[in-house]
């Protein structure tokens, strides 16, 4: 009953997502105004051109820096719960909760002043997602690989490290994982390795297991990295004094207990190093978009 109580907690924390309100001005330029509350207080907040972006076309937007004047008249016309919120670099995404014009996206770009390249001005942009696919340029991704050095701490305690070549690389004591990538004294993300016997090992103390598993998914980008398949663990020759069935209950359990924990089956070592290689240039190229 416990267990119950506390997941249907965590879903409707998850389901919290803030409030849309959009009102008409009196100004013929920008006669909309955007706000996105979050947490009973407004996090965003923007003047636009129109309602919602219509076919094939993206709305420039100005942000409110400070509050309207009071003897400004703003007509509420429409007040939508938001069902996902989700910001990533200079993008940020919004699904309204509805049937018709619910999804899109606000881009928000710097671009230096003609003849004072020193200086900057913000551009922001509202986009939907059909805007996005009649728009999309080939390939492009959000984060395009880093030209800045990044810092993985490798805790001191592994014996036969992954590798991350371009970055630079600490040996230390970590307290949830056993890798993280820092930024000073910040950690940015932390991934736990294991390799299949680590697992299967780890399934006979499941509730220290638990509790690693609960400090890895507190930090907002972490993982859970198998140097095995999913199959290898339904394989009655490889999981020796277990059965199948007992491994894919113990696997089920640390999804059904962990909800947010990022879990990653890779085939072998090589492909589990790379996938955390490149999960922590995506992090990294994120928290430094402009290097």
């Amino acid at each position: 009953m416990v267990y119950r109580s506390w997941q249907v907690l965590w879903y409707l924390c998850a389901m919290a997502s803030g409030t849309w309100i959009l009102e008409r001005t009196q100004n013929d330029r920008f006669p909309y105004r955007v706000q996105i509350i979050r947490e009973g207080a407004p996090w965003m907040v923007l003047r636009t051109q129109d309602r919602w972006p219509a076919a094939g076309r993206n709305i420039f937007c100005l942000r409110e820096s400070d509050p309207p004047d009071p003897e400004e008249l703003l007509e509420e016309v429409e007040r939508v719960d938001i069902a996902a919120f989700h910001q990533r670099g200079r993008r940020i995404s919004v699904v309204l909760d509805r049937k018709r014009y619910k999804r899109c996206d606000f881009l928000f770009l710097k671009k230096s002043y003609k003849g004072r390249p020193e200086e900057s001005y913000e551009q922001v942009f509202w986009l939907t997602q059909r805007s996005m696919a009649q728009h999309r340029p080939s390939f492009k991704l959000i984060s395009r690989g880093t030209a800045h050095e990044m810092v993985v701490r490798i805790h001191s305690n592994e014996k036969y490290p992954w590798r991350f070549p371009g970055a630079a690389i600490q040996r230390a004591p970590i307290a949830a994982g056993d890798y993280s990538l820092m930024d000073g004294d910040a950690t940015l993300a932390v991934v736990e390795r294991k390799t299949f016997d680590n697992l299967l090992a780890d399934f006979g103390t499941m509730q220290v297991l638990h509790q690693r598993l609960a400090e890895l998914a507190a930090m907002r980008h972490h993982a859970l990295v198998i140097e095995a398949s999913y199959a290898d663990f339904l394989n009655p020759k490889k999981v020796h004094h277990y059965t199948p069935r007992f491994c894919a209950r113990a696997i089920a359990e640390l999804h059904a207990l962990h909800p947010t924990l990022h879990v990653t089956f890779c085939a072998n070592r090589k492909a589990a190093n790379e996938w955390a290689r490149h999960f922590f240039a995506a992090v990294w190229e994120l928290r430094h978009p402009e290097e």
